[in-house]
């Protein structure tokens, strides 16, 4: 069963080295990438009316222009259901210490990541037991 990852970030290089990154690791791995929280948002109001599957994982930018990965997050909360919201990993350089420490107790992300994205810590994102 093919598993989808929505990336979502605004930097086209930052999207090239996560898809690659992706794509690398192994087959089974649908990619959807984002260049905003916007377009990501719009894509899960289709799929929550059309009652279609949401992705497995997210790999989710923080700085991005207009909606926050934060405001993202506090908006997909409200469109799925607990039992359907997907892995969120955090892929930022982290400049704000502040935002560590919130990745880090955030209820709705379940990891964390410096960019750019490796195969070491791509392999921590698939060796945690993704159940959706």
């Amino acid at each position: 069963m093919t598993k989808t990852i929505w990336i979502i970030d605004d930097d086209l290089v930052s999207q090239f080295a996560i898809r690659y990154c992706v794509e690398q690791y192994g087959s089974g791995y649908k990619t959807d990438v984002f260049s905003s929280a916007e377009e990501a948002l719009s894509a899960a109001k289709e799929l929550s009316k059309a009652s279609g599957a949401f992705p497995k994982i997210i790999l989710l930018d923080l700085v991005m222009n207009h909606m926050n990965g934060w405001e993202f997050i506090d908006q997909l909360k409200n469109i799925t259901s607990a039992k359907n919201f997907p892995n969120i990993f955090i892929l930022s350089a982290f400049t704000n210490a502040k935002d560590r420490a919130i990745a880090k107790e955030h209820p709705e992300v379940s990891g964390y990541f410096d960019k750019p994205l490796s195969q070491a810590s791509l392999s921590k994102v698939f060796s945690q037991k993704i159940t959706q």
